[in-house]
Order: structure tokens, then C-alpha cells, then sequence
């Protein structure tokens, strides 16, 4: 639910691009300390994961980042009905 105001909702199918760079305000999935999330990238003024719901708090990156995998960089979600 952290990506809640992006459209991304549990159950949404991702489709992701492996082979696109990561950039400032893109949507990403990564691993951090061994535990995958999809978050915002921020790289600027600060560098941390940005969930798209106010009720979840950003995830400050320290170092760098350097405990941050990338897998890919989300282009389109499909949302199924039930």
C-alpha cells in the first residue's frame, strides 16, 4: 500500500525494465538489506526511497546508497479487477 498514490496496488502486475538506468524520480524495484521494495527514487536534495502514500515514511539512504540494489526500473503496472 505504500505506492498506493502511484497506481500500485497489492496484486498489481509490473512490468520493468532491466536494461534502463535508474534515475531521480523514477519508480524502482530494489533490495535493501536483503528485503525487496518498490519505491520512488529521490537522488536529490536527499538520497532515499520515497513511498507514494503520506502514510508511509521515505527510506533515507546512507553511504550513498551502497547497500541498495537496483533490479529495474518500473514502466507500466496493470491493476487486475476482482
Amino acid at each position: 500500500m505504500s505506492m498506493f498514490d502511484a497506481g500500485i496496488y497489492e496484486g498489481s502486475l509490473l512490468v520493468v525494465d532491466r536494461s534502463l538506468q535508474a534515475k531521480h524520480g523514477d519508480i524502482i524495484i530494489a533490495a535493501l538489506a536483503g528485503e525487496y521494495t518498490v519505491k520512488r527514487l529521490c537522488t536529490h536534495p536527499v538520497f532515499q526511497l520515497e513511498p507514494m502514500n503520506p502514510d508511509f515514511p521515505p527510506i533515507i539512504l546512507h553511504d550513498g546508497g551502497e547497500d541498495l540494489e537496483v533490479f529495474g526500473v518500473v514502466t507500466f503496472s496493470i491493476n487486475g479487477f476482482q
